[in-house]
């Protein structure tokens, strides 16, 4: 697609969440006959569709996989998968697909802001909003919208002129959706299997994450150690002129940015990049100074420098942000232990950053593994591990990788999943700790098996401290 016109025309929009609400209203707006679909027929859903049939949308419950007549154009929910009946009826009938991304970048006027745009398998949450502080701190009027925020297309309705540039996080789901995207610039922070069975294969999968770099008009920044992400860079297709800038926890070469003896440099957005440098800040400036978490804030400094924004204003930037919960977030010390909340680690790839961050830990770990395997994690990690508390259903991965690589590492292994368990494998986790060493529970796993969600799993660990720290004062 290269235009929006609706006006007149059948659209449907499949799920009845959020991004699906604001992408209805939005086109019924535009004149379109708007049709919601979706396969929940619950009170949540029964309360969403009554609030849309008020204002004249047609919502249809229970019934996910029949394509309504008429249909000239479906706009998809970022987690519905491409192998839905419900699109496979419209390829069959000849009707585009696309997702809520893909419209609010449509809907853009000709002087809209531009988009810096952030995918990748972790940390795009905690960079986007890293890079947004700075975007702030530069003086720019700002929004922190796609996967994270308010939803995209309310923010592009607002106007033309009602932000500077927009930060931009884009899931892999999204960017399958958004085939006209072009962003200012983009990053792509990392690459590791997830969301295979959305995508079907890794191939696939990292084809959809390097669909953010198509068409990036200044910079493509890219991770020095993880060449696949250069591998994405080097098969875009982008505009003349528009550069292959890296980030590196090593001393930059030129076009890259990187740390040296504490700083946060740049060797990309300066004059004479063979042989100057600029600083943009001190390592001590990023929250938390764990090796990833300063990966993510020279993506989010290459991406604020490619938009022309000072090093001033990326040092002042780190300092304001604060990450949001559930994130390396550091609970309480007890007794010479410090216990550290990274429930967001929700993958492999995600726990082996977290556990790279300490020296000597007491690990709790486990869920759903989501078919993930856990050797080369315990492999990187075995040095660092003093001991090891499993909790729930595919606990028994983690422990066989343990045996494996890491015999010698004491296991606990919890078969409860109640309510209490994660207090007693805080307690389990605190008996196995010596002081100076951390408490880390970066589970590698989802954690529906036995928590509504992550934020809830982090509470709980949090609680479970605290309740711990007040008996041993």
């Amino acid at each position: 697609m290269t235009s929006l016109d609706v006006a007149g025309k059948h659209v449907t929009v499949a799920g009845l969440g959020v991004s699906g609400i604001s992408a209805a209203r939005a086109l019924a707006g535009l004149g379109a006959s708007v049709t919601v679909v979706d396969g929940g027929s619950g009170e949540l859903h029964k309360e969403r569709a009554a609030a849309l049939e008020a204002v004249g949308i047609s919502v249809r419950l229970g019934d996910a996989e029949t394509l309504p007549e008429g249909t000239s154009l479906v706009v998809t929910s970022p987690g519905w998968k491409p192998s839905s009946p419900l699109f496979a009826a419209a390829a069959e009938a000849g009707v585009d697909v696309v997702g809520d991304v893909e419209i609010a970048w449509l809907l853009r006027g000709p002087g809209a802001a531009p988009w810096l745009a952030i995918t990748g398998t972790n940390g795009k949450t905690t960079t986007t909003q890293m890079l947004a502080s700075i975007l702030r701190a530069a003086g720019l009027k700002t929004a922190v919208v796609g996967n994270i925020g308010t939803p995209i297309i309310d923010v592009i309705l607002e106007g033309d002129d009602a932000y500077d540039v927009l930060a931009v996080e884009l899931s892999s789901y999204q960017l399958h959706w958004a085939p006209s995207l072009r962003a200012h610039s983009a990053a792509v922070l990392n690459l590791a299997p997830d969301h295979l069975d959305w995508h079907g294969s890794m191939e696939a999968y990292a084809a959809d994450k390097g669909r953010i770099y198509e068409g990036n008009q200044v910079a493509c920044v890219y991770n020095v150690a993880d060449k696949a992400t250069e591998d994405l860079v080097v098969e875009a297709d982008v505009e003349e002129g528009c550069r292959a800038i890296g980030f590196t926890l090593g001393t930059p070469g030129p076009s890259e940015l990187g740390v040296v003896e504490g700083l946060l440099v740049d060797r990309a957005f300066v004059e004479n990049r063979q042989k100057n440098a600029q600083e943009l800040a001190e390592v001590a400036d990023v929250n938390p100074p764990a090796p990833h978490n300063i990966a993510n804030a020279l993506a989010a400094a290459a991406l604020a420098r490619a938009y022309g924004v000072q090093p001033s204003a990326v040092r002042e930037g780190l300092r304001a942000f604060r990450p949001d919960a559930h994130r390396i977030a550091h609970v309480e010390d007890v007794a010479g232990v410090s216990y550290v909340d990274d429930s967001k680690a929700t993958n492999t790839h995600a726990a082996e950053a977290s556990l790279a961050a300490y020296e000597s830990i007491v690990w709790i770990a486990g869920g759903l593994a989501k078919g993930a395997t856990f050797d080369e994690l315990v492999q990187k990690s075995a040095k660092r591990l003093r001991g090891a508390v499993l909790i729930g259903a595919d606990r028994a991965l983690i422990r066989e990788a343990l045996a494996r690589h890491a015999p010698d590492v004491p296991v606990v292994d919890l078969e409860r999943t109640d309510t209490g368990a994660m207090s007693a494998a805080v307690r389990e986790a605190a008996r196995l700790a010596q002081p100076g060493d951390t408490v880390l529970m970066a589970p590698a796993c989802a954690s529906m098996d036995m928590f509504v969600n992550y934020n809830k799993r982090g509470e709980a660990f949090a609680d479970a401290v605290r309740v711990l720290a007040a008996e041993t004062a």
